[in-house]
């Protein structure tokens, strides 16, 4: 498995942050799970936020080949009505690293 680290420093404002929630909830997911190529790509999304609206998404597929392929569809999405570019200025920095241990521990649990 692969995991894309994606960072937003902080401080970020209340209306930079709503328009970025309001872009993955609207037009990225749905791009990315409409994607049939991705249907047994993707793993999981884990959106992380500090206050000040700092975030780091972290987003694990099953090969490099399917966060590449994410990033494609990302690419290939149009703002939705409404969308100010200005609030999207996008990420400061991105990672890709190899999963090298995964584990779920709400499976323990169940």
């Amino acid at each position: 498995m692969y995991a894309q680290v994606t960072f937003f420093d902080g401080p970020r404002s209340a209306e930079v942050v709503e328009a970025s929630e309001r872009a993955g909830r609207e037009r990225l997911t749905p791009a990315i799970e409409a994607d049939p190529a991705l249907r047994d790509e993707l793993v999981s999304l884990h959106v992380l936020r500090q206050p000040g609206g700092a975030e780091i998404v972290v987003g694990i597929t099953r090969t490099r080949a399917g966060l590449e392929r994410i990033r494609e569809v990302i690419g290939d999405t149009e703002l939705l009505p409404g969308e100010d570019p200005a609030l999207l200025p996008g990420p400061d920095r991105v990672e890709v690293y190899e999963v090298i241990e995964s584990r779920d521990w709400t499976a323990v649990r169940s």
